[in-house]
């Protein structure tokens, strides 16, 4: 049966085929938790990530993955995958917090995004400044180049709260100290992650967590990830490529021609039109919960899956058996 030209990346199905990417990867990374093995994890992430594709119906190429194509057996850029279909960018992390997986901490996630063709920033695997607040705040909020006082005290004014219940999320990084004691020298609090800012970037747009704001730097192939969870909330996010050599700005030129590589980032620069994020917990952090076993052929999961033109958010639980499971992931 041929593909209509009018499917489009919303369609409903193709949302819940994505959970099972995801939760495929989540289950086989998860064999590996506390193993102190980061990198065999992460494998098995992508070879269930993979074989999970085989399922569904796009024909997808990797624009956000894990490497380039030199550096098989991951997820790299320019990779085709999916079984046919329409044409679709994907942006995967088959495993976000590798270390977090091989210490048994929390907020490893396996997540994938989808956009229809050219919908991505192509972002090359350095790092990115990044700037995100939630939804139902007032337009053009935020603004990366301000002092992160002055944001925090106009987060606060726009969310009707004194700066000292403002939390500001940001990894523990040497680089952010400052940041972090100009925060707290303004009033705020500061929670402090080891890993995993896709997880405090969504974390920042939810109403049930702790977390008003992200801020800091992270990977770029990160931040478009982020960005498009982000569009599917409603959320406002700023971006900008951070470059070590002159090599890195002639890579970011090459990827994105015609564009200022050092521009300011919106988020539909990030990520445009009709975008799907789907996220499956490894282990258990502030937005899911980890893969759970229950004797030797069951398993549990926790996933969370988003569209940005209804801007649903749905919590997925899934029961798998692994002696029905059609994808060689566990």
């Amino acid at each position: 049966m041929p593909f209509s030209p009018k499917y489009k990346v919303t369609d409903r199905n193709l949302a819940l085929e994505l959970v099972r990417v995801t939760e495929a990867a989540a289950i086989s990374s998860s064999a590996w938790t506390g193993r102190g093995e980061k990198n065999e994890a992460d494998g098995a992430a992508v070879q269930a990530m993979r074989a999970a594709f085989d399922t569904v119906a796009i024909e997808g190429t990797v624009v956000i993955g894990e490497g380039e194509m030199d550096e098989a057996p991951m997820l790299y850029i320019g990779e085709t995958v999916g079984a046919g279909g329409p044409k679709m960018d994907i942006a995967v992390d088959p495993l976000e917090g590798t270390n977090l997986c091989a210490k048994d901490m929390p907020n490893a996630m396996t997540m994938v995004a989808l956009a229809e063709s050219g919908n991505f920033l192509h972002a090359p695997d350095i790092y990115m400044q990044k700037l995100v607040v939630g939804p139902n705040l007032p337009d053009d909020l935020i603004d990366i180049d301000a002092p992160i006082e002055t944001t925090l005290r106009d987060l606060a004014k726009a969310k009707g709260k004194d700066i000292s219940s403002i939390t500001m999320c940001a990894l523990d990084r040497e680089r952010h100290e400052e940041m972090i004691a100009r925060a707290r020298e303004a009033g705020a609090r500061v929670m402090l992650l080891t890993d995993g800012d896709v997880a405090a970037a969504i974390a920042a747009c939810m109403d049930e967590s702790r977390v008003d704001i992200y801020a800091g730097s992270g990977g770029a192939p990160e931040g478009v990830l982020a960005a498009a969870a982000v569009r599917c909330v409603g959320g406002q996010m700023q971006g900008r490529l951070m470059f070590e050599d002159e090599s890195q700005v002639e890579r970011a030129r090459s990827m994105d021609p015609g564009k200022d590589p050092t521009r300011k980032l919106g988020l539909h620069d990030m990520a445009r039109g009709d975008v799907l994020f789907s996220a499956t917990g490894v282990t258990t952090g502030t937005l899911l919960r980890g893969v759970r076993f229950y004797g030797p052929t069951i398993a549990r999961t926790h996933s969370i899956v988003m569209r940005s033109k209804s801007a649903t958010v749905r919590f997925i639980e899934g029961r798998h058996d692994f002696s029905t499971k059609t994808w060689a992931g566990h």
